[in-house]
């Protein structure tokens, strides 16, 4: 790759590259780790049996080879909110964010103390370009949502 392509923050240069041309052991690499993430197969060695790679293979190509959606679709949002303690709050903001087509990574409520509770959400928004101050204005757009903060995006 030449000088100018954009390096991550991690010192990390990607390229995106058709399937048909890769070297089959990629992906085998990607097939395992799918079967992994979905449960299909329980452990490393049954998947690569099942894939037809070597565990070694595996292990070295892992933390290199991503599928498109995996590494470079979606961006990554944390929420910061304070919610009422009143039945389908909660729910409202999840709703919400499935319309805006959130895939919800991490959610943490507290327990509510003085009528309201403190919810962080770690979303990954893929499909739709949405920027993440709109997400927080409509998330903030519920009834029952005190208040709304985005704490991260990348």
């Amino acid at each position: 790759m030449s000088e100018e392509t954009p390096v991550t923050p991690e010192g990390k240069r990607f390229a995106v590259v058709d399937c048909d041309v890769l070297p089959e052991v990629f992906i085998k690499v990607m097939e395992v780790k799918r079967m992994l993430a979905c449960g299909e197969e329980k452990s490393s060695a049954s998947a690569c049996k099942k894939a037809d790679i070597s565990r070694s293979a595996y292990y070295k190509y892992r933390d290199s080879v991503f599928t498109y959606e995996e590494k470079l679709t979606g961006r990554v949002f944390s929420l910061y909110g304070v919610l009422r303690d009143n039945p389908g709050v909660l729910s409202g903001v999840l709703s919400c964010l499935h319309e805006c087509g959130a895939n919800i990574l991490t959610l943490n409520q507290s327990v509510p103390v003085d009528g309201a509770a403190a919810v962080t959400v770690t979303v990954r928004l893929s499909g739709r370009p949405m920027d993440g101050e709109t997400l927080r204005r409509r998330v903030s757009e519920i009834g029952g949502v005190v208040e709304v903060r985005l704490i991260s995006e990348e």
